[in-house]
């Protein structure tokens, strides 16, 4: 690549070239522009370099560096156009060239060259760059009379300095190039100084930490971490300048003595913490390279002198994971050329199991991941590796919520337990597994102690310390800890602004209320009466089947049995009573009391006393790593609807029934205060929370149809009272007989099956409970027809179009919860698999391989949406994949762009400022829980199966006058009964008389001769009957008479 040499520009780790948007002007060179005209304008020499690569080559101050050379070629800026003459009979194409010197390049570095070009005639042309033959890197470019734009991208495996050229030499005849518009980026290094060398550079912060480690080139730095760090401290460094839709390669050596979890960030050092970028990173023990590459949807300065507006910076967080060990040689942030591959989920293997485990007699079910249209053969391995069974696999085709082609696996028949239990598929293993009888115990457990932490108004103290905290919101407006709901007023609509939705309300002047206590909602932290509504109706539904239910555990929800405060363990009240009474208490306090003033408008003015406050929350949106007592902002109470007050209604009337046994008082004022609440409803039964008041600080909850919530409401005044004035607004109700039954299953904005659901299990006077019973039963069918489709096992198939909607995981529970409820009123062992097999989903039996439980499986979710509790305890259910775009956040966003997208079950990812798809929420936990206890209950009471005969009665032979025996036995959970049946002269099979044991015993006669029995065995799950025995008379003397029961009539005789 001979050339003349020029001044040296270097394109390094610290350079990144941007040119300027193209200007408007004649796209087509004319055809008389000529050599002469050219020759008139600037001609541009070999000698100097105009301008050093890296400004802008738009040519409008001069070639800025670039020249021609070669033959009686001549070059000129023509029109802000860097254009050369390119005569014809040259031999060579690098003969004759367009070229820019001095430019070094960096193996491993991605360069991207793009340029707008055009010629008189079409052609093509080599455009070449390097440090010398062979090293360079080229590409081909075919010219024509129109400009167009022109993009490259190249790898160099080289270093040095070189330079660039356009080779356009070797044509057939005379012809003029012009280029404009060129652009050349490299990598550029974000960081200083990118080796640690064993100290910590100037400008990184460790959190005070100390240094283990030694100075010394190439040795990492080492600090200790200890265990009670902060979840968000970490290895810090700010000061990076960093643009929006510019892409960035992160890239670091790092190891911890505990293969921690870190959360590696690029954002802003202000608030609201902003992410460009940020990745659960799985370290190792060993010293190992993690390559993250990203486009960043934000820009951050690199200095900034406002307060308010964040610098860039680079974390490592890694607080709050225990002690261990944090190792680190290098870290290099680079802007790059060439943007990330797109998002594909890591699903490690394709055998997909419950990564927990299954019950020895329930259901055990798999998925394999293949295209292969043949059955896949497989294998179950103990811990030693032996096989202790085997099969072959069912193909399912293609699964549309996963767009997998999957077969299915069933080795149900396998029921030893154990642990270590892996599947294997030819040279694929699903994850270790156990077969236990205990196996969903804790979860019950785990699951319930979810709330406690997420109490507001008290201090959180509990045995895994990490989630100890001071009480939050417990001041008044202008309290030493925070702004919190002591004493807090209404919403302005100044306060709000441009989200300001309730029109004309407005509260009296001086009107606020206590509100202290309740559950925080999610996330955030804010309060909401609906979320909270169908969260505490599903705790209070749980321990009330435990009283009801032939098949729950007794005393497995009583006190004692959860991490509450001391003051409630112990006590004599079931502590999940206790939980689900600070929810209930925090109702009380946010309804309007008598004698407010408080009206529905300026101009409705009907009286809002009664009614109750739809939610109280911040005013503004808060960031995360804020724990409740340290939220800076305001709260305001929000205008009371009707929604609200209808599950204010709905659970204290619950609560009351429940509460009786342990606090009269209690429970008079819970079922007064439901009382009252219904009858506000009634009077004010349309007000409703508007859609667009979530605009600032919280979410909206909106809903304009409360049919649900009256039928609801209705259901448990009845329940708890009996009166017929409640059981005539439930038999009225349009929705007392209609079918409920989504496929999304009910949720905080769609309650009624939480009153059709008490209404068939809570034993009433109802006249028409045995039809509601029914219709719970056909609401489970048509959930068991979906399910038994899915080739992963379930609820959920996804809505109508098969999108999955946030919080996906909640249906699937939702949907589980009518089928446990199918069960406890049928004993129907397809319900309860049903319910076994949707855990599998959950807990890794899916399309990305994951247990959305954390602490439950190999892989599970680990790092959901929360201000404050991070990670999440064991227990706590992730939303789950939604697919819905329109409802995502920014990092769904990122990862799925347009033209990128994302079958619904593979639309998740673990991490934490994924909120659309990653929160925690009461009202998801609260189906988890009641769910965990229904299985865990199955634990103890054994899965139900239908019987299978195991002993056949067998053809017997006697003399007249003599006795003989059939005997039959059968399986079954619970035992089956039996009956023993003859088949009458008319070839019908009809009952023996008093028939009702395993032994039959008949006197043998001449009518006896032929006569066929049977035994037919049943329980709530399934019938089955025996082979057919005969019974043959022999010849010859009378035998002696029999010593059992009188004889047997052949039908028709006696």
């Amino acid at each position: 690549m001979a050339a003349p040499c020029g001044h040296l520009a270097r394109l390094r780790g610290d350079d990144v070239v941007s040119w300027s948007s193209r200007r408007a002007r004649t796209a087509v060179l004319s055809a008389g522009l000529t050599a002469a005209a050219l020759v008139a304008a600037t001609v541009v020499a070999p000698a100097a370099l105009a301008d050093p690569v890296g400004s802008t080559h738009d040519f409008e101050s001069g070639a800025q560096g670039w020249h021609s050379y070669g033959g009686a070629s001549t070059s000129s800026v023509v029109d802000g156009e860097f254009c050369v003459v390119v005569p014809t009979g040259t031999k060579d194409p690098w003969t004759v060239a367009a070229q820019h010197d001095g430019i070094t390049f960096e193996a491993g570095t991605t360069y991207t060259v793009s340029f707008t070009a055009h010629a008189t005639q079409d052609v093509s042309v080599n455009l070449r760059a390097g440090i010398g033959w062979p090293d360079d890197v080229a590409s081909t470019v075919a010219l024509t009379s129109q400009e167009q734009e022109y993009s490259f991208t190249w790898n160099p495996e080289f270093s040095g300095e070189g330079n660039l050229s356009f080779q356009l030499g070797a044509q057939a005849a005379d012809y003029t190039f012009c280029l404009d518009d060129f652009e050349l980026a490299g990598d550029a290094e974000l960081i200083p100084d990118t080796s640690f060398d064993g100290v910590l550079p100037e400008g990184w912060s460790a959190a005070g930490w100390t240094v283990t480690s030694e100075p010394g080139e190439g040795e990492p730095l080492c600090f200790e971490v200890p265990a009670g760090s902060g979840q968000y401290d970490g290895l810090v460094l700010n000061g990076l300048p960093i643009e929006e839709d510019a892409n960035y390669r992160l890239t670091f050596t790092a190891s911890a003595s505990n293969a921690a979890t870190i959360r590696t960030i690029v954002g802003e050092n202000a608030v609201p913490w902003r992410a460009a970028f940020a990745d659960n990173t799985q370290l190792s023990t060993e010293l190992t390279e993690h390559e993250l590459a990203f486009t960043s949807p934000v820009t951050f300065p690199a200095q900034s002198d406002d307060p308010a507006v964040g610098v860039g910076q680079v974390a490592l967080q890694m607080g709050a994971r225990g002690d261990f060990t944090f190792c680190i040689t290098s870290l290099s942030l680079k802007k790059v050329a060439t943007p990330p591959p797109p998002y594909e989920p890591d699903v490690r293997g394709p055998v997909r199991v419950n990564q927990l485990g299954y019950l020895p007699d329930g259901p055990k079910n798999a998925t394999v991941v293949s295209d292969a249209t043949e059955p896949l053969e497989w294998r179950l391995e103990d811990s030693s590796g032996a096989t202790v069974a085997s099969g072959d696999a069912t193909p399912a085709g293609l699964d549309p919520s996963s767009q997998l082609t999957v077969q299915t696996i069933d080795f149900s028949s396998f029921r030893t337990a154990g642990t270590g239990y892996t599947l294997v598929v030819g040279e694929d293993r699903s994850d270790p597994f156990a077969i236990a009888k205990d196996l969903y115990a804790q979860l019950r457990y785990d699951a319930l102690n979810y709330f406690y932490p997420v109490r507001s108004g008290i201090a959180v103290d509990v045995p895994d310390d990490r989630y100890d905290r001071p009480a939050g919101h417990v001041s008044g407006p202008d309290g030493e800890v925070n702004k919190g709901d002591l004493d807090v007023a209404c919403l302005t609509a100044a306060e709000d602004g441009a989200a300001w939705s309730y029109g004309t309300w407005t509260c009296p002047t001086g009107y606020s209320l206590d509100v202290v206590g309740g559950w925080y909602d999610a996330g955030d932290h804010g309060k909401y009466v609906v979320n909270g509504g169908i969260a505490v109706a599903q705790l209070l539904s749980m321990y009330e089947r435990s009283l009801h239910s032939p098949d729950a555990a007794r005393g497995a929800l009583k006190d004692g049995t959860l991490d509450v405060p001391a003051d409630e363990s112990g006590n004599g009240v079931p502590d999940v009573l206790d939980e689900a009474r600070w929810e209930l208490e925090f109702f009380l306090q946010m309804q309007v009391p008598t004698g407010s003033g408080m009206t529905v408008s300026a101009t409705d003015k009907r009286s809002l006393d009664g009614l109750v406050h739809h939610k109280i929350h911040d005013v503004g949106w808060t960031g995360l790593g804020l724990l409740p007592s340290q939220d800076p902002q305001e709260r305001r109470l929000h205008r009371p609807s009707t929604a609200a007050t209808l599950n204010v209604a709905a659970t204290a009337a619950q609560g009351a029934r429940l509460f009786a046994k342990y606090d009269k008082a209690f429970s008079q004022q819970l079922l007064s205060v439901a009382r009252s609440t219904y009858a506000a409803a009634k009077r004010v039964p349309d007000l409703y929370a508007p859609q667009s008041a979530g605009q600032n600080g919280g979410g909206p909850y909106d809903d304009t149809d409360v049919s649900d919530e009256f039928y609801w409401a209705a259901a448990e005044l009845y329940l708890t009272t009996g009166e017929k004035t409640f059981e005539t607004a439930v038999q009225s109700s349009p929705l007392a007989t209609s079918d409920i039954w989504a496929r999304s299953g009910f949720s905080w904005g769609s309650v009624a099956a939480l009153g059709r659901m008490d209404l068939a299990t809570v034993p009433s006077k109802l006249p028409t409970r045995k039809a509601v019973q029914a219709s719970v039963v056909t609401g489970a069918e048509k959930i068991l027809a979906w399910q038994q489709a899915e080739a992963f096992g379930t609820t959920y198939p996804g809505d109508a179009d098969g999108s999955y909607v946030w919080g996906s995981s909640s249906s699937v529970l939702n949907n589980q919860v009518v089928l446990a409820t199918a069960y406890d009123l049928t004993g129907q062992a397809r319900f309860a698999n049903a319910v076994l097999e949707s855990m599998d989903y959950l807990l890794g039996r899916n399309a990305l391989n994951i247990s959305y439980i954390t602490g439950y499986g190999t892989k599970f979710s680990s790092h959901q949406h929360s201000r404050w509790l991070v990670p999440p305890p064991p227990g706590t259910i992730a939303g789950g994949p939604n697919s819905q775009s329109s409802t995502w956040d920014p990092v769904m966003n990122r990862l799925y762009p347009p033209g990128h997208d994302c079958a619904p079950q593979l639309c998740y990812v673990d991490d934490i400022e994924a909120w659309s798809v990653n929160e925690l929420t009461i009202n998801w936990n609260a189906p988890m829980s009641w769910v965990a206890s229904f299985v865990a209950d199955l634990g103890v009471s054994g899965v139900p199966t239908a019987p299978v005969v195991t002993k056949h009665p067998s053809d017997v032979s006697a003399k007249k006058g003599t006795s003989v025996a059939l005997r039959a036995t059968a399986s079954g959970k619970p035992a089956p009964s039996v009956q023993w049946q003859v088949r009458d002269a008319k070839g019908r099979w009809v009952d023996v008389p008093g028939a009702r044991t395993t032994t039959l015993r008949i006197v043998v006669t001449p009518a006896t001769d032929g006569a066929q029995y049977r035994a037919v065995f049943r329980n709530a799950s399934g019938t089955a009957t025996t082979d057919v025995a005969r019974v043959t008379v022999l010849a010859g003397p009378k035998g002696p008479g029999p010593k059992g029961p009188g004889p047997i009539p052949w039908p028709g005789r006696g």
